[in-house]
């Protein structure tokens, strides 16, 4: 099969569309023929060399894929839509950068109605993610108020579209006007501009000094402290992604104070028993909302597979919004 790898790390040049052998399932796996998968800022920091693979996970980039079911691995029964030439999305744990991949069977889910094969790789990371850490983890409920950093990217777009289905209060921040606009459009009640305003200030005065209740943050360290200055009292703030560095200092009184709590969680080395939890939740919970079109997939930019360098540099230049989809 072909496949995109890292002949070392390094920036977006070390990245080579090659030949390598084709994956066979392991007990409780299938292997998929790969129709599309999509670039996450994961993928960049692991072709850095900063991000490993979980234990027997693909070295391969990529964790999520759309495709179709190639062949079953032993214990793995025909079911509704886990059975050869069924039309499916997973959730991976690496290796969507190729033409085939094998993944745990609990960690496909089906093709929600009224999404085309190529637009659905672009659901599975950011579905788990926004459902796992906003409704598993933090709980948001209906009159909550939802802030979301990075508004206009993968995670953002979805994660202001499913806030507001579920009857949060959305505020969230992009970096600039056609950004704020499309914020706006899924549905942010509050679109900030982070390199004009603090967020901070916006969202004690559009709150009246209540704060956020769930903030779903990218930045991680540089912007700690005033995440938890932001909170609501018994607010939860879940870290997610380390853009802005992973050490920092906080003072503790201020949690004490809010009885809030900072969670950070990772999805990628969850074990699969919770992974499968994971995608049967969005399964049942969130496809209703894309099939109905309450959630929208948020494509940015589609390219041929081969072209995983170039994705990798739009990414990292900042210039794209929603999700950017690789088909093979």
């Amino acid at each position: 099969m072909k496949a995109v790898v890292p002949k070392q790390p390094g920036g977006p040049e070390v990245l080579e569309y090659v030949d390598v052998p084709d994956p066979e399932p392991g007990p409780g796996e299938v292997v998929v023929d790969v129709a599309a998968t999509a670039v996450n800022r994961a993928d960049l920091v692991q072709r850095a060399g900063h991000y490993p693979p979980p234990e027997g996970a693909s070295e391969i980039l990529g964790l999520e894929c759309s495709g179709t079911v190639h062949a079953l691995g032993e214990g793995v029964e025909d079911s509704e839509y886990v059975g050869i030439g069924r039309e499916v999305c997973a959730l991976l744990a690496g290796g969507g950068y190729a033409t085939k991949v094998a993944v745990p069977a609990g960690q496909l889910m089906p093709i929600p109605d009224g999404v085309d094969l190529v637009t659905a790789a672009a659901l599975p990371e950011v579905a788990a993610t926004v459902w796992s850490n906003v409704m598993m983890v933090a709980g948001l409920r209906a009159g909550d108020t939802f802030l979301v950093h990075g508004g206009a990217g993968g995670i953002g777009t979805f994660a202001i579209q499913l806030a507001r289905a579920l009857g949060a209060r959305v505020l969230t921040t992009a970096g600039s006007p056609e950004k704020l606009d499309l914020c706006r459009e899924l549905g942010a009640d509050v679109a900030i501009d982070y390199r004009e305003q603090d967020f901070v200030e916006v969202v004690a005065e559009v709150t009246d000094g209540h704060g956020a209740d769930v903030i779903l943050d990218n930045m991680g360290a540089s912007y700690l402290a005033r995440n938890v200055d932001t909170l609501a009292t018994e607010g939860r703030l879940v870290v997610i992604g380390f853009q802005g560095g992973s050490t920092a200092e906080l003072d503790l009184r201020t949690l004490f104070r809010k009885r809030a709590a900072v969670i950070s969680t990772g999805l990628r080395s969850r074990p699969v028993s919770e992974k499968t939890t994971i995608c049967g939740a969005v399964a049942e919970h969130v496809w209703p909302l894309v099939a109905d079109g309450t959630v929208r997939p948020m494509i940015g930019h589609t390219m041929p597979l081969a072209e995983a360098a170039e994705a990798h540099r739009l990414m990292e230049s900042g210039g794209s919004t929603g999700k950017i989809l690789l088909v093979v």
